[in-house]
């Protein structure tokens, strides 16, 4: 038979971080490129876990907008918000128009992100800045304007990165140079932003099933076959699978932890 818990029970939950309880609760992020995929998810698993959401999109005002709806349906709190991530006056527009929302920042996710993959002969000045614009520079000015609105108390950074920074895919030169760069700086930020308190971390997802992936027809493709069998856990990922990580390395369950790089890709390197 089941039974109500006991004053005392009721207590060690609350006091344990229990179900009663969230991780994020008064928080406040930013999640950058939220309004599909992977950062949809993010965005979605954090204000789960407490904390009032802005929802950045460059694009889909439909997708941000739609996000918001789902976590305002569930009692959370979120504000969807236009800027480029590569145009630097756009970025600091998303984050005075965060803080005049907020009142503050506590949680930057930098999610966003573009990849094209070109064989070294088709490879352009245009294609490299066009990633190299939005994967490292954007990434950077969007820390630097996080850290001028994290209180002195600190603040939390996950950059999302790729195994590709890493693995030995054809064709990903370009891509695979930016995604070494976000490992780079998360390391190299995470001894000068420690002293103030500001945690940096990073995530390498492997390939995950998103509306992009899809638009590229990876997931019908020989490549997604031939990840999977080398992937000990033998499948491609899903936002979710992503989302609840990001969750607590934004978290103080993760106080001690920075300058670290999470590899999510079911053991697929």
């Amino acid at each position: 038979m089941s039974r109500n818990p006991t004053s005392l029970e009721l207590k060690f939950l609350n006091n344990s971080g229990g179900d009663m309880t969230k991780k994020l609760t008064g928080k406040v992020a930013l999640v950058t490129g939220a309004s599909k995929g992977i950062g949809a998810s993010i965005a979605e698993k954090l204000a789960e876990e407490g904390a009032s959401l802005i929802v950045n999109y460059s694009t889909s005002k439909e997708g941000a907008d739609r996000v918001v709806k789902s976590i305002v349906q569930k009692g959370g709190k979120a504000i969807a918000l236009q800027a480029n991530m590569a145009d630097q006056k756009d970025i600091n527009r998303l984050f005075a128009e965060s803080k005049k929302a907020f009142g503050k920042l506590d949680i930057l996710i930098n999610n966003a992100g573009i990849y094209e993959f070109a064989p070294l002969e088709q490879i352009t000045p245009e294609h490299f800045y066009k990633h190299f614009d939005l994967n490292v520079l954007g990434l950077l000015l969007a820390c630097q304007a996080a850290v001028t609105h994290f209180s002195p108390s600190g603040g939390s950074i996950v950059n999302i990165s790729s195994v590709a920074s890493t693995s030995r895919n054809a064709n990903s030169a370009v891509y695979s140079a930016t995604k070494g760069a976000v490992d780079a700086i998360t390391r190299a930020l995470s001894s000068e932003l420690g002293p103030r308190k500001i945690r940096i971390n990073c995530i390498n997802p492997g390939i995950v099933q998103t509306e992009g992936t899809k638009s590229q027809g990876i997931l019908e493709s020989d490549f997604r076959k031939e990840a999977e069998k080398i992937t000990p856990l033998r499948r491609i990922g899903l936002p979710t699978d992503i989302a609840p990580a990001v969750a607590f390395l934004a978290s103080d369950d993760a106080s001690w932890i920075t300058g670290e790089t999470l590899f999510i890709s079911g053991g697929y390197r």
